[in-house]
């Protein structure tokens, strides 16, 4: 199922389109979700060995113009962190389309013919093109995605269950466009890198908890229950970067069954745990965007609720 593959292989290449929708372009943009799933077996048709995917989220505004029913039940724009120090942005987004192939070849075909559908009633407000570094890892040098569940456990850390039986198999995403100081992280030793992120830059070991620091990346983004039970998400994180511009950046997106977990880790990350312990890593990578949006079922986009 190449569209709303939430949950898939690794791909070497990716396109994050984020779109702004104006007023009165509402049905037109319900037309184009129907025909997604159409559009992208199209192209993948062509180069089915290119493993082409497609997500397509849903922002909380646009939601209440499109459909006369209620939001899904953890819909919601996205909120603006703000620490003392930090701060995750909150940026317009409407629509999320989230690409992923073997080669950027047909993700950038794809996103042609998106821009096409909605180029009368909608504006790209951001585009990244993003790529798999040296052995997975980000431009930082570490290796990027090692905490992802897998199998099964990734399955139920993304797709939303019986809690809002309505929307059962659909999921959550939010994403950030974070931009990286490569100069004065460059400035650190690897050992201080390391205790920045937890983990070992070469051999991918994390940190035991005596030695990790309590404001590296790694140690705040751990969620557990009451019960000690770990809350999961899935990253599928892209790196990328503009020789001209000497823009270099990762593009983190995550997916969860609740986003409220997402949100919880950022919180952890721009006001800190302990409040003022926030994470290392934000003095060197800075979000500059920051939205949150539903991802339906392909069941949904073939029989959309009513029309507002």
């Amino acid at each position: 199922m190449p569209i709303q593959q939430v949950v898939g292989p690794s791909s070497r290449a990716g396109m994050f389109l984020v779109l702004t929708i104006q007023e009165g372009g509402e049905a037109t943009v319900r037309d184009f979700l129907a025909d997604l799933p159409g559009l992208v077996r199209g192209v993948s048709f062509r180069y089915p060995e290119h493993e082409l995917m497609t997500v397509a989220g849903i922002g909380a505004n646009l939601w209440d113009r499109l459909y006369a029913v209620p939001r899904p039940l953890h819909l919601h724009p996205f909120a603006e962190i703000k620490g003392a120090k930090h701060t995750a942005v909150s940026t317009p987004g409407d629509l999320l389309i989230h690409l992923r192939a073997r080669h950027l070849d047909i993700c950038f075909e794809l996103a042609r013919q998106v821009s096409e559908r909605l180029k009368w009633v909608g504006e790209v407000v951001d585009e990244v093109h993003g790529f798999k570094f040296f052995d997975d890892r980000d431009l930082l040098g570490f290796v990027d995605g090692t905490e992802n569940p897998e199998g099964g456990k990734a399955e139920a850390a993304v797709m939303v269950g019986d809690e809002d039986a309505t929307y059962a198999g659909s999921s959550y995403v939010i994403v950030q466009k974070y931009l990286h100081d490569m100069d004065a992280w460059r400035a650190l030793s690897t050992e201080d890198q390391e205790k920045v992120i937890g983990r070992s830059k070469l051999e991918n070991i994390e940190m035991s908890d005596d030695v990790k620091p309590s404001n590296s990346h790694i140690a705040l983004n751990v969620i557990e229950d009451a019960d000690g039970t770990q809350r999961q998400i899935v990253r599928e994180n892209m790196p990328f970067g503009q020789i001209g511009t000497q823009e270099f950046g990762t593009y983190f997106i995550g997916y969860a069954a609740d986003p409220g977990i997402t949100e919880e880790m950022l919180r952890n990350m721009f006001i800190g745990k302990p409040e003022g312990n926030t994470d290392r890593i934000l003095d060197f990578s800075t979000p500059v965007t920051g939205s949150l949006y539903f991802v339906p079922t392909e069941d949904f986009l073939d029989d959309q609720p009513a029309a507002r």
